[in-house]
């Protein structure tokens, strides 16, 4: 049975465990540690690298989207070791869920660049239709295509990419995903509709959806689209009613526990604080302008998030971009480190000792390095125009549930 509660659409009981009891589901007994507790990145831990994994030449591998290329980097020299083209706008480099490949999703060229890590070297093409990111089923049976202009999710054979199923989605912008810790659920973010989709992995259904501010959508979508609608010309009118939102959710993860997953919205200046099982909002953080991406410290008890400058899809150089450095277990922003002299920190990853947090420049065509420890912005690395989704490879644990490295 559907109900509608404060711009929320659920079914009946989904925010119940296999118990019937409420609150996060117990995760499974992998994600343990010695003293009971969940840890979803407990695997995840400094240089606690798989065999295959170990195995790859260490690289940073930066998606160029109005480029085409993908340029790779050298993280002990942090010198450019080549640059490669690609298909059209090459949105995310995406590890494999065994490991093996890295995966290059060129959006505009429905297509996938198969990179070998052990290599570094680059493969043939895979057609795929509409690939803005990807990720993997946490049991590797399924890639999960987000084909963000098709609103759907593709679930596709992960070795061949063939088609398995397609499940359509209400909600507007497929982004970013992230999944329980029971490995039931997968949770994504709808940017251009102010949403999260809540999916049902077993039945692969959308279970519910979830508006982040709904309060604001009321007051805000009819009169500000109607406004700029009629004073733009036709040719601009998709862009200006795709950014008249007052929402806008972009990446999301978990807390290392599983009991709260938090949304960087690119709108509202900070992140969402959602509780997985109930489906709720619960909380809200400031962050700085533009939030964006968020990634856990090998530990697990720090979020990472980039702050871009730039509350626009069409942000311009040199904006008041940062990172704030979250503490899950009391919800407050710890640290700030800017980018000095401006910047716009979107994409990345924490590198396999800790020690450093690469993130693309997406507005000033270059790569940031902090060093963790002291916030320090320590090189700032050119690269081609509009760096997106880069991927430190390679990372700690047993497998990737996809994005730029979602490890588990």
């Amino acid at each position: 049975m559907a109900l509608v509660v404060a711009g929320v659409f659920v079914l009946a009981g989904c925010g119940r465990n296999s118990d019937g009891s409420r609150g996060t589901p117990v995760a499974d007994a992998a994600y343990r540690t010695k003293t009971g507790a969940v840890n979803i990145y407990a695997e995840d831990g400094a240089n606690n690298l798989a065999p295959a994994a170990a195995r790859a030449v260490p690289m940073v591998y930066v998606p160029n989207s109005r480029s085409g290329t993908v340029t790779v980097i050298d993280p002990k020299t942090y010198q450019v070791v080549r640059t490669f083209p690609t298909g059209k706008v090459p949105q995310h480099v995406v590890p494999s869920y065994d490991l093996s490949t890295l995966w290059v999703a060129n959006n505009s060229s429905n297509s996938l660049t198969p990179i070998d890590p052990v290599t570094a070297q680059e493969g043939t093409p895979v057609k795929v239709d509409d690939p803005y990111n990807m990720y993997f089923t946490p049991d590797g049976k399924s890639a999960m295509v987000i084909a963000e202009a098709r609103r759907r999710i593709d679930f596709r054979d992960p070795r061949d990419m063939k088609l398995e199923q397609s499940l359509r989605v209400a909600c507007k912008g497929l982004d970013h995903v992230e999944f329980t810790a029971d490995n039931r659920y997968a949770i994504a973010t709808c940017e251009f509709s102010g949403q999260l989709v809540k999916v049902d992995l077993a039945t692969r259904s959308a279970v519910g959806y979830l508006t982040l501010d709904p309060d604001k959508f009321t007051n805000f979508i009819p009169r500000q689209i109607s406004r700029l609608l009629s004073r733009r010309k036709a040719a601009n009118a998709r862009m200006a009613a795709l950014m008249s939102v007052p929402s806008m959710p972009q990446d999301i993860r978990s807390s290392a526990d599983g009991s709260k997953f938090y949304v960087a919205d690119m709108k509202e200046d900070g992140v969402f604080v959602v509780d997985p099982s109930k489906f709720e909002r619960i909380g809200f953080i400031h962050t700085g302008v533009g939030t964006h991406g968020i990634y856990p410290s090998r530990d697990g008890t720090k979020l990472y998030i980039t702050n871009r400058g730039s509350n626009s899809i069409a942000g311009r150089p040199h904006g008041p971009g940062s990172i704030s450095v979250l503490d899950p277990l009391t919800d407050k922003v710890v640290a700030n480190w800017p980018v000095p002299g401006g910047g716009s920190p979107d994409m990345g990853d924490v590198t396999a000792d800790g020690k450093e947090l690469w993130v693309s420049g997406r507005y000033d065509d270059e790569v940031y390095v902090f060093d963790t420890s002291t916030g320090q912005l320590t090189h700032r690395i050119p690269v081609g125009h509009e760096p997106h989704g880069l991927c430190v490879w390679p990372q700690p644990g047993r497998y990737s549930l996809g994005h730029t490295g979602n490890m588990r």
